[in-house]
């Protein structure tokens, strides 16, 4: 298994941006380019009102952390975890200083609705592996609050997942490393994107002069 030094981590929040668009991650985590829109605006505003810092919170039964700092060596990410709870249950883990044993359940906040994409899903899955591999624990659930609905909706955290993850942030660090941009690849989801007027990606729907030179030939 591959170890990553600690100065080669990737943000886990990347793989959200890789997911959706190769391109954007690129422009975001290696070029350092960066345009809110309302979406990102709304989204950034939830978080904060999810966590501020990091701390601790007890319910009873329940453990609550927000704002808690994860990293995973064999995958090379760090990040922040919105939300993890830590349910008491006999088929736990121990917890440093508390008594019991304790369910990990990571929550990921989200401004919208429930997309059809797996993007979500991928970053919460990358949040459980991080968290797998801290506490030594296993995670089979976890979840994703959407702002837009208001409600929280389960996942199950299989392999398929997970291989996805681990494929993506391979590439992904083979990206950072050549400092690789991939080329832009239009469609729908570019009109939602903060980034569209940087990316610009119709300019990639102009002919080569290759292809005009071979149409005007054509045309003789």
């Amino acid at each position: 298994m591959k170890i990553y030094n600690e100065e080669d981590y990737l943000n886990l929040a990347g793989i959200q941006h890789f997911a959706f668009c190769q391109r954007q991650w690129a422009l975001i985590h290696i070029e350092k380019l960066w345009k809110d829109n309302l979406r990102t605006v709304e989204g950034e505003l939830l978080h904060k009102k999810t966590h501020d810092g990091y701390y601790f919170e007890k319910r009873g039964d329940l453990l609550i952390s927000r704002g808690m700092p994860v990293f995973s060596k064999s995958l090379g990410i760090n990040g922040i975890c919105d939300v993890v709870e830590f349910h008491l249950s006999k088929t736990g883990i121990q917890l440093f200083g508390r008594d019991g044993k304790y369910k990990v359940y990571p929550v990921e906040y989200k401004r919208g609705k429930p997309k059809d994409s797996i993007i979500d899903i991928l970053q919460l899955t990358a949040q459980a592996m991080c968290l797998e591999e801290m506490l030594c624990c296993d995670i089979a659930e976890g979840y994703l609050y959407y702002g837009e609905t208001r409600h929280r909706v389960k996942v199950c955290l299989d392999e398929s997942y997970r291989s996805e993850v681990r494929d993506a942030l391979d590439l992904m660090h083979q990206y950072y490393n050549r400092d690789y941009t991939p080329k832009v690849k239009p469609s729908k989801s570019c009109k939602a994107c903060s980034l569209k007027d940087l990316c610009i990606p119709n300019l990639s729907r102009c002919r080569s002069v290759s292809g005009y030179i071979q149409d005007m030939i054509e045309e003789d």
